[in-house]
């Protein structure tokens, strides 16, 4: 038996495209570390310092980007379940 997600007191689904791509956000950078073959290599050199090095210096950046993108998506997706109305940065309805 099928449930309305619009009536009220019915729950949303657990997984919804919003939570695909915080998964994926959080999960991206241990995919580029773990294969290992793929940046185990001298060339190309940046400012003297081989690709292996920079390469893993660079996702540091980019993990905490991916990590601060995962948590803002995060805390929309949970307002949403809460009140039902999507909500920007500030908390207001959209339109405001």
């Amino acid at each position: 038996m099928a449930t309305d997600p619009g009536a009220p007191g019915a729950k949303p689904p657990a997984v919804t495209p919003v939570r695909v791509i915080i998964s994926l956000c959080l999960f991206a950078p241990f995919g580029a570390m773990f294969w290992v073959g793929s940046y185990a290599k001298v060339e190309p050199m940046l400012g003297g310092v081989p690709f292996f090095y920079w390469y893993q210096m660079a996702w540091v950046l980019i993990s905490s980007a991916l990590t601060l993108t995962a948590y803002k998506l995060w805390k929309r997706d949970r307002t949403f379940r809460r009140t039902g109305t999507r909500r920007d940065e500030q908390g207001r309805p959209p339109g405001n």
